[in-house]
């Protein structure tokens, strides 16, 4: 997912993102732990992802507060 797509998500979107998110993080790394996963990319890909909600979550947040003051 890019970041122009993210921008375009309301906050709670993105909020709900990140929590189905990791989700599949957690999966992933369960299943890592029990036996190989085919590809292991997908749990760098899917942290990275996480990382890039939340920074682009951060920038409205504090976009909205400065807006409101």
């Amino acid at each position: 997912m890019k970041a122009k797509e993210i921008r375009e998500m309301s906050a709670d979107e993105i909020r709900q993102r990140i929590r189905e998110e990791k989700a599949q993080l957690d999966h992933l790394s369960f299943q890592h732990a029990i036996a190989d996963v085919q590809n292991p990319i997908q749990m760098r890909t899917a942290r990275r992802l996480i990382a890039r909600l939340s920074t682009i979550l951060t920038q409205k947040e504090s976009t909205a507060a400065g807006t409101a003051a």
